[in-house]
């Protein structure tokens, strides 16, 4: 089969497609899945340049998000025949198994029946922001109707999802944006209000936005300077939530004074970890948001695809930090 191979790490130009040979099912809860597409993270462009997570992991196949048909099952696999369509979150982070490939094996505990009403490129998109997303707001800020809402960064791949995700909850959102194009994009998301953070102050935003109260629950989905700058924005004792690692220089004393609850998301942490309990919550995750999307309740924006060929130019393009949405890999043709 082919598969697209990091053996260090380094820039795009290190993803190099190879021949290796189809994995084999090894325990009797497996499936083989026929790969049609794998979603594009940053995840994936931080692992490339920076190394893997797996010790002696390389060479490595990226990519933790995948969509694909099942091609053969183990001996006690009931969930599944060949033939099924599925998707889950699966490898990536070193070692062979990886979604930038034609098959992967995976056990049939973590996948799902893909949604029906999507196509592969846009299903193999979702599964990590999805979880990310719902983990964040729902599990870790323990999101409530009527409560207030400010997403960092509503256009990209979590703030996307984060977004209607927070408002089938029923709350109310404002989110950052870049351009007048992405602002239009988040409002047909169903934010109520998008802050251009380039030309307007975030704090004075939403305090005017919220009544001079700040948002109930904030979700950072940029890293430590926005960390910083979003906590006189959270009501007192509000949410922040972030994806990133704040930093080793926080001053945390507003944040106090405001009697915050600070939380971090890592959905990788079931799968880094082993934790089969936490896994299973993270595929019913997937599978109620599969029907969310199947009832038209839940959009998926995949703005750009690429043939597995073309992974390192995913990448490139990833990388340059524009993109609205997600970006997928076609692996086989649907």
């Amino acid at each position: 089969m082919q598969a697209i191979l990091m053996r260090g790490p380094g820039g795009p130009e290190v993803l190099e497609r190879q021949e290796v040979a189809i994995p084999a099912i090894e325990s009797p809860t497996e499936i083989l899945v026929r790969l049609h597409a794998a979603g594009v993270n940053p995840i994936d462009t931080k692992l490339r340049s920076r190394g893997v997570l797996i010790q002696d992991g390389l060479p490595a196949v990226l990519g933790c998000d995948g969509a694909g048909v099942v091609e053969a099952v183990g001996a006690e696999v009931t969930r599944f025949k060949p033939g099924d369509e599925v998707w889950f979150c699966h490898g990536g982070l070193g070692g062979p198994v990886g979604n930038y490939a034609d098959y992967i094996v995976v056990d049939s505990a973590i996948a799902q029946p893909k949604p029906r009403t999507i196509d592969f490129a846009t299903t193999a998109a979702a599964p990590l922001v999805l979880i990310t997303a719902w983990e964040a707001l729902y599990d870790r800020a323990r999101l409530l109707e009527g409560q207030t809402v400010l997403i960092h960064a509503g256009a990209g791949g979590v703030g996307h999802v984060a977004i209607q995700l927070a408002r089938l909850a029923g709350a109310r959102v404002c989110t950052t944006v870049s351009t007048p194009e992405k602002a239009a994009f988040v409002h047909e998301l169903g934010a109520e209000c998008a802050i251009n953070y380039r030309e307007e102050d975030l704090v004075e935003v939403v305090m005017d936005w919220t009544q001079g109260q700040g948002v109930d629950v904030a979700f950072d989905t940029v890293g430590p300077a926005v960390f910083r700058q979003t906590i006189p924005a959270v009501a007192h004792y509000g949410d922040l939530v972030t994806i990133l690692d704040p930093g080793p220089e926080l001053e945390l004393r507003e944040a106090r004074n405001r009697n915050l609850r600070l939380s971090l998301e890592l959905m990788l942490t079931p799968m880094l970890r082993d934790l089969p309990l936490a896994r299973a919550r993270q595929c019913e995750i997937l599978r109620r948001c599969g029907e969310l999307i199947d009832r038209g309740e839940l959009r998926i924006h995949v703005s750009q695809t690429f043939p597995l060929a073309e992974a390192a130019q995913a990448h490139r393009v990833l990388e340059e930090g524009h993109v609205q949405g997600k970006l997928a890999l076609t692996v086989a043709d649907d």
